[in-house]
């Protein structure tokens, strides 16, 4: 037999072909119901009744369910009831399925009373023996017991408020079972969403926002970008935001220098490029209060505050300028250090590319005598004398001086003649003290010239040569005290013998200090240095080195190696000449060979006991004429054992070298 049902204007039309006898009706939303007319009609004032419905007709003959669609009601998702159910674009639903569990929405914020029927289950192969079943998150899952189903008339109740931010989805299983709990039908899913409320104002992710624009910038260049949330559904106009500026402070030059995209929240420059100027605004800085507004922007939106800081940066443009054209100043000659600071003034931001400025010398300095520097703290030139002046070479210095911007200067602004000035510079005459030329002065001289020889002429001249004034010589320092200056000529005479072996004579070179001292008031002076280069006399003998050697008693060979040294220097020194003494006998016990320019090798012919023996020998240098140094070498006889050598008792006895060659020609004798 043929069912068919539908809903049309409200009207319910249900024909079982046999007179429609006994047929009862059930709506799944427990708001509405169907009368006597057959007419979908709302129990009370309805706020939201959802997308969709089912209306479920029975009677002794059939069992048929329909779908009603709710044109015009507000979307809530992207998905819509149908989607949720997987019913596609089926329209009506028809299903024969036995239990039908519809969607069902519950508004957030709900106030008491509760529980509050939400919606219903409805089962057509219900039996007094069966019973409804509710499981799943709200149900018998945390949070347990938000939602409820009556177990005889699968009506579902929600126990409490619901918050959407904090859970906006619901999803539980319906199931049908007999009183012993075994499961007749399902378990079919129920999910309930809940319908977003208005209760979440904006709120801006910082509550102050700093942005910058640099002053002369286009009309509509972007400051900044103001960024609100809204907690509410984002699918409705709940968390649709609008932005506006509220106030903007100061208010000059204009109330209006600023527009905020009311969609996207970026603020903008309304003021035009020639009146955003920094240095002509009252100030560097504005203050806008920004009010995000939900619900699209309506009066009845919910709103949120925030603060936008804009500051107006600088850019280069206003060159800097001197305060004078012309600066003056006045230095002493030799001396250094800065003589005068510049001035400037500059209208752009202090402590800015655009405002520290850069000076440099263009003209009137050749010799580079002149530094200028910066002074950080006050952007002042501070001119220095890095090479000192001469009153006498030059009374007067002219100085032209420019001045630019760390940062260029924008395109439409250039330097002019403010930014260069000149500065005259005037010398002060100071009293310098004689200087020596040349300085240091060198000379040879011998060593052992007679006292009272001349050495050197000193010269110091005056550079204040437009003064008449006398020069005095004296002696600054003389390490060894040998020299004397004539106080007026210059003339350096020997006091002492000249001595080129003194320990204040170094790499054959003597230096001494002098002084030269003018009558100006007051008086100057200036010192000179004079060094000598002292030529060597053969004037020191030669001596051994070294002074005592050892030999073992009973070694087969008894050599020894001695050298000579000099004090001298070539060709006063070696090749050295070494002789045995002029005593008779010495060569039958001792024998000397040369073996280089320095060095001989003395030769014992005949075995000596312990003890200590001094040998005659001579000595004499290459010098002209050569000197001779008649000197003895100690030997020490020493008992050697195992590597090691036993002087100790050698010195016990002092053995003349004429007993022993006394001793040796008696024995020769006796044979």
């Amino acid at each position: 037999m043929a069912v068919f049902l539908t809903v049309l204007n409200y009207a319910v039309v249900f024909d079982d072909c046999t007179g429609n006898e006994g047929v009862e009706f059930e709506v799944s939303n427990p708001d509405f119901l169907i009368d006597e007319k057959l007419n979908l009609v709302p129990r009370r004032h309805v706020i939201d009744s959802g997308d969709v419905m089912f209306v479920h007709g029975v009677n002794n003959h059939v069992d048929d369910m329909a779908q009603v669609t709710i044109m015009g009601a507000p979307s809530r998702s992207p998905q819509t009831l149908r989607e949720i159910l997987g019913l596609s674009d089926m329209m009506p639903y028809r299903s024969k399925r036995s239990l039908l569990v519809p969607p069902m929405f519950v508004p957030e914020n709900q106030r008491a009373p509760f529980p509050r029927l939400i919606g219903k289950v409805i089962s057509s192969n219900m039996k007094e023996d069966h019973i409804f079943r509710l499981t799943g998150r709200g149900a018998d899952q945390d949070p347990k017991g938000v939602f409820s189903i009556n177990r005889l008339t699968g009506d579902v109740a929600v126990s409490r408020a619901l918050d959407r931010e904090a859970i906006a989805y619901y999803h539980l299983q319906v199931s049908t079972t007999d009183l012993s709990g075994k499961l007749v039908e399902g378990p079919a899913d129920l999910d309930v969403s809940v319908i977003d409320q208005n209760d979440n104002r904006p709120v801006f992710k910082e509550p102050r926002y700093s942005g910058e624009v640099q002053e002369g910038s286009p009309t509509g260049t972007t400051v900044m970008t103001m960024t609100a949330y809204d907690a509410d559904d984002p699918n409705t106009d709940n968390a649709v935001l609008r932005y506006i500026i509220v106030r903007q402070l100061p208010d000059k030059p204009s109330p209006n220098m600023f527009y905020i995209d009311p969609e996207r929240g970026d603020i903008v420059t309304v003021i035009s490029p020639h009146q955003l100027d920094r240095e002509t605004l009252p100030t560097t800085q504005y203050e806008l209060e920004i009010v995000a507004k939900d619900m699209a922007g309506s009066e009845v939106g919910l709103t949120g505050t925030a603060t936008a800081t804009i500051t107006i940066t600088d850019r280069n443009d206003h060159a800097p300028e001197f305060t004078h054209s012309l600066f003056q100043a006045s230095v002493n000659e030799g001396s250094t250090g800065v003589v005068v600071n510049l001035t400037v003034d500059d209208r752009d931001d202090p402590a800015t590319g655009a405002w520290r400025a850069i000076y440099s010398i263009i003209n009137g300095d050749p010799n580079q005598n002149f530094e200028i520097q910066t002074n950080l703290d006050n952007n002042e030139g501070m001119l220095s004398v890095v090479k000192p002046l001469d009153y006498e070479s030059a009374m007067f210095h002219t100085l032209l001086i420019k001045v630019e911007n760390e940062d260029p200067l924008v395109p439409d602004v250039v330097y002019g003649s403010s930014s260069t000035a000149t500065v005259y510079i005037t010398v002060m005459d100071v009293n310098e003290g004689p200087v020596f030329f040349p300085d240091p002065l060198v000379v040879i001289r011998r060593e052992n010239i007679p006292v009272g020889s001349f050495v050197a002429m000193l010269n110091a001249t005056d550079p204040d040569y437009l003064q008449t004034q006398s020069i005095r010589f004296s002696v600054l320092r003389d390490p060894a005290d040998w020299l004397i200056v004539n106080p007026f000529k210059g003339n350096v005479t020997t006091r002492a013998i000249l001595d080129r072996e003194s320990p204040h004579v170094h790499n054959n070179q003597y230096t001494a200090l002098f002084m030269a001292t003018d009558n100006g008031s007051p008086p100057a002076s200036g010192t000179g240095t004079l060094i000598i280069t002292i030529e060597d006399e053969n004037d020191n003998a030669p001596y051994i080195f070294p002074s005592v050697a050892r030999v073992c008693e009973d070694s087969k060979d008894m050599n020894v190696v001695i050298g000579g040294r000099d004090k001298d220097i070539h060709p006063n020194t070696d090749p050295f000449k070494i002789e045995l003494g002029k005593q008779p006998g010495l060569e039958k016990t001792w024998k000397i060979s040369r073996i280089n320019d320095t060095h001989s090798q003395i030769m014992l012919l005949h075995s000596l006991k312990k003890a200590n023996y001094n040998l005659p020998l001579v000595l004499t240098d290459s010098g002209v004429p050569p000197i001779s140094n008649n000197t003895e070498l100690k030997v020490q006889v020493c008992t050697c054992k195992k590597n090691r050598m036993d002087c100790s008792h050698a010195g016990s006895i002092q053995t003349n070298i004429l007993l022993l060659l006394g001793l040796v020609l008696l024995s020769i004798l006796c044979l």
